[in-house]
């Protein structure tokens, strides 16, 4: 029998590892490498995750086609002649999506690689012990390590879905062509916005939603309006309608359907499943390093993102404490502040805030009118529509309303919600305020500029109400 040499393999040695390149993970490699600190990079598939890959980047690159093709269809209604008629061409469509989106790749990965004091490897990271990972067959070992891994579209277990081709948001991004008749399985964020797009586009679209109103987070005027936003375009809605199965008809997919009222099946050409997100945790091998996750996947940590783990943090997507590039652009700041500069930051300093990216879009900060109501504080609300508002009249683009609560006692901002035209870049200014925690008189006193949508943010404040329970 012959012997066997046995070649001990010698771990890389670095200060820090960063897993995943989405949003939170080149930033917070950048700054420890420009630390002085040596920095490990694993990406095992896209650099830039899916903000820029399958997430916000593509698709607002696609809502911004979709509403040039919908304003064209409206030339008429500002005096303008367009001969022959408008169509979309999907080719098209997708290569202008296709080239934004391979100038952010490149950007992140060609910068990651080009940096001081980093090395970046590429493939699948798994633990091997609490500060130890392994990606192929090349072993990695640090003081700290930062998991940035971010999330996927969960796909639930529907009897029958193994028989039918379906589609999720990162599928959505290889679709070159006009799908004839789009059903949407999901009245949440995702789903809504490419209902709308695919609409535009020129599709029939279907959205099917178990609620009974879309968008549950929010309240129920902010559901019924957005509901209005999609009926006007045509998108047909669904509501209180479960899926239950699926099934395929030669090239239809059927989706039926438990519903108090209307068809108990939806024929469609194209399926699309946009009913939630997954933490992408399922094969990091955290058991190996004790890193402990909640009943969803999401990987539980502190109020400074650090887990049970001393060493070992949790940024972006896969922590559960922000589902959106801008929560986890800021995970990476507490983590680079706390840590670098010995400061105090926490996830709790974060205000609420997000936008909805339909057009027009919703634009939303702090507590919702249903939070304000639960929590029991004495509050005032002043809402106004979007049709009393001149820029959005100008615009003929008068969908929608602004609303703001404040504490009563306090006259701080508790939150705002502003459905309309420039509503997700006109929402900062009551954002700020709110940092500053600053009374609302700063804002009802300040000069805004006439005219434009927040000019009458001033207005509206100065007409505040008590909230009644």
């Amino acid at each position: 029998m012959s012997a066997v040499s046995c070649e001990v393999t010698v771990a890389s040695s670095y200060d820090a590892i960063v897993i995943g390149t989405g949003q939170a993970g080149p930033a917070l490699a950048g700054e420890l490498a420009g630390s002085g600190k040596q920095v490990a990079v694993v990406e095992r598939h896209l650099f830039g995750g899916t903000c820029v890959n399958v997430g916000c980047i593509p698709t607002k690159t696609l809502v911004a086609t979709a509403r040039a093709a919908h304003v064209a269809r409206r030339a008429e209604d500002f005096g303008v002649v367009i001969d022959g008629g408008i169509t979309v061409d999907m080719r098209r469509v997708k290569a202008r999506k296709d080239a934004i989106v391979r100038k952010s790749n490149q950007g992140v990965e060609s910068w990651l690689k080009g940096l001081d004091n980093c090395t970046v490897y590429e493939g699948h990271a798994r633990f091997d012990g609490p500060h130890h990972i392994r990606v192929g067959e090349q072993e990695l070992e640090a003081e700290r390590i930062f998991i940035n891994v971010g999330a996927r579209a969960y796909v639930p277990p529907l009897p029958g879905l193994d028989r039918v081709d379906y589609l999720t948001n990162s599928g959505m991004m290889n679709v070159d062509v006009l799908p004839e008749h789009l059903v949407i399985i999901g009245g949440g964020y995702i789903g809504l916005e490419f209902a709308q797009m695919y609409r535009r586009f020129g599709s029939r679209v279907t959205l099917v939603e178990m609620g009974d109103r879309l968008i549950r987070r929010e309240s129920e005027d902010v559901s019924a309006t957005v509901q209005e936003i999609l009926e006007a375009d045509g998108v047909e809605v669904r509501l209180n309608a479960e899926c239950v199965s699926l099934d395929k008809r030669g090239n239809t997919i059927i989706a039926a359907v438990s519903c108090d009222q209307g068809a108990p099946e939806v024929e469609g050409s194209h399926l699309l499943l946009a009913v939630g997100r997954r933490p992408n945790t399922d094969d990091l091998g955290l058991d190996a390093a004790g890193v402990d996750v909640d009943d969803r996947g999401r990987i539980s940590v502190n109020d400074t993102l650090a887990t049970n783990v001393p060493g070992v943090w949790a940024l972006g997507e896969c922590n559960g404490r922000g589902a959106f590039t801008h929560t986890a652009y800021n995970d990476y700041a507490i983590v680079a502040a706390n840590l670098l500069r010995g400061e105090h930051r926490r996830v709790t300093d974060r205000i609420d805030c997000y936008g909805l990216y339909i057009d027009p879009p919703l634009g939303r900060v702090g507590m919702t009118e249903r939070q304000v109501r639960e929590s029991g504080r004495p509050a005032l609300i002043a809402t106004r529509p979007m049709a009393r508002v001149g820029r959005a009249v100008e615009k003929s683009e008068t969908q929608g309303f602004m609303k703001v609560l404040v504490d009563a006692q306090t006259e701080q901002i508790l939150g705002a919600a502003i459905l309309g035209v420039g509503g997700d870049e006109v929402v900062h200014s009551i954002l700020d305020v709110m940092y500053a925690k600053a009374p609302y008189t700063v804002i009802q006193r300040a000069v805004h500029i006439h005219p434009t949508v927040s000019e009458l943010i001033p207005t509206m404040l100065a007409d505040l109400k008590p909230l009644k329970a």
